[in-house]
């Protein structure tokens, strides 16, 4: 095709490849780059736009994370078709789901929860309390970093649940994760460079480029990620899951866990966060330790969620900060309100202290493993073209399939019989060349009587008898 007429303005603070980036996603769904469309080559449209390569592969690399471009082996970048955008995405939670379009009969998406089970019984009879009269203060604004008696249900929690050690003081609870993680953006050194798993949560890496600060890919491979990588980019701030990575499921080694804590504690700038990811639903052996409780020198910064243990549009999460950061938190946020409506956070704080939250979670623990037993028992038999990972823990597993098609056609096949799944091609930022295709499978929002006809249906778009 002929070259990108994309003008660049220096003279603003949105970073060029951020610019480039959404000129061509705008120009993709305007319909005026149709499918199939090759790009400029990367070389060639740098120098027609006299900006460095690094900015125009940064553009097309997080196009193609978000499925707006394919990247064909030796011959460039081309644009997908606008009906394959519906399942591209940036993160583990990559498709909200409200865009799930309700012309599928399933959806393996990994960030559904069963809500058949939900205890709608006791949440309602803590709303009706929370909202009365007695409760007058509660349409008042609180806390800034969240209701102190709900910090304290977390803290206890998360201490003998996860062995993080902390204070209620050190909690601040936010609407979602993402409003945490623009929160420590804003904390951190302006100049900080940021490691993410890659694989792995990309919205963070979006959240951190729209500030104009270098992200860069990390590597994982079954030990989780790897130190030498975060030495080699000289990073600031590391992202990682390293209880149960997103979204091969690994668990970061000891070994590797005291390397990254000794690379965090060399220098005052450096910090990990862990998002524990998760981290309640193990299936297979002990819990998994937290990251934070093995830290002695306060450079981890822990992030925690409701979603899944509870229901995603609750938009309850929390982090807990090191003491180290908390004069600066206060200093630079002190102008904040929470996030979080009082109402909610009250009746989240009640069925907490009532123990209705702990049956909830072994009730739900219990109903997920069945879930996955019912997968892992109708795939045995495919075994030999069909492997797993990541069925020690968690929503969702990873399916690597050797039937001979490619992703593409895996998508397409399914879709077919009214089914969509979701690859890790738009969880990665690098995009494997010539490996075979794999497909995160989340089992947990299909009702359990349902599940078998979804997995026999999937079986059979992807040409295996049986």
């Amino acid at each position: 095709m002929n070259m990108l007429s994309c003008v660049l303005n220096r003279e603003i603070t949105v970073p060029l490849y951020e610019q480039l980036y959404d000129y061509i996603k705008t120009e993709i769904i305007e319909g005026r780059l149709e499918f199939q469309t090759k790009l400029p080559s990367k070389r060639k449209l740098a120098q027609h736009l006299h900006i460095s390569g690094n900015t125009v592969e940064t553009a097309y690399e997080q196009l193609a994370a978000e499925g707006y471009l394919e990247v064909k082996p030796r011959k460039g970048y081309y644009v997908m078709d606008l009906e394959d955008l519906e399942y591209a995405g940036v993160k583990s939670d990559i498709l909200p789901i409200h865009e799930l379009k309700k012309s599928y009969d399933y959806h393996f998406h990994p960030s559904q929860i069963d809500t058949e089970h939900f205890p709608f019984a006791q949440w309602r009879k803590n709303a009706k309390n929370a909202m009365d009269v007695a409760n007058q203060e509660l349409l008042l604004l609180g806390d800034a970093q969240g209701e102190y008696s709900l910090r304290r249900e977390i803290a206890t929690y998360l201490y003998h649940a996860r062995g993080v050690i902390c204070e209620p003081e050190q909690i601040v609870v936010g609407a979602g994760i993402e409003i945490l993680l623009q929160q420590l953006v804003l904390l951190f050194e302006r100049n900080s460079v940021y490691g993410v798993e890659d694989p792995g949560y990309h919205l963070f890496q979006k959240i951190i480029r729209s500030y104009g600060n270098p992200a860069f890919p990390l590597e994982v491979d079954e030990d989780g990620i790897k130190v030498e990588s975060i030495e080699k980019n000289k990073i600031d701030v590391v992202y990682v899951t390293p209880s149960h990575h997103f979204p091969y499921g690994s668990v970061l080694s000891i070994n590797r866990r005291t390397k990254l804590l000794n690379w965090a504690s060399s220098s005052k700038h450096r910090f990990i966060i862990e998002d524990d990811y998760d981290s309640e639903f193990r299936y297979t052996g002990k819990s998994i330790p937290s990251l934070q409780s093995m830290d002695q020198f306060e450079k981890v910064i822990y992030l925690g969620s409701f979603s899944k243990s509870l229901i995603p549009s609750l938009r309850i999460s929390y982090m807990v900060l090191p003491k180290s950061l908390m004069n600066q938190y206060k200093e630079k946020f002190s102008f904040y309100h929470s996030t979080v409506s009082r109402i909610d956070q009250q009746i989240l704080t009640d069925f907490m202290i009532q123990g209705d939250f702990e049956k909830h979670l072994n009730k739900m623990r219990k109903l997920y493993r069945r879930k996955l037993d019912s997968v892992l028992t109708l795939l045995k038999p495919y075994q030999d073209k069909i492997s797993i990972i990541g069925e020690r823990s968690g929503l969702h597993i990873v399916l690597v399939v050797n039937n001979g098609m490619d992703e593409t056609t895996l998508i397409d096949q399914a879709a077919k019989e009214s089914i969509k799944i979701y690859p890790m091609s738009a969880y990665s930022i690098e995009k494997k060349i010539d490996a075979l295709p794999e497909i995160i499978l989340g089992f947990a929002g299909i009702p359990e009587a349902k599940l078998e006809d979804a997995i026999q249906l999937l079986i059979h778009a992807w040409g295996f008898s049986g």
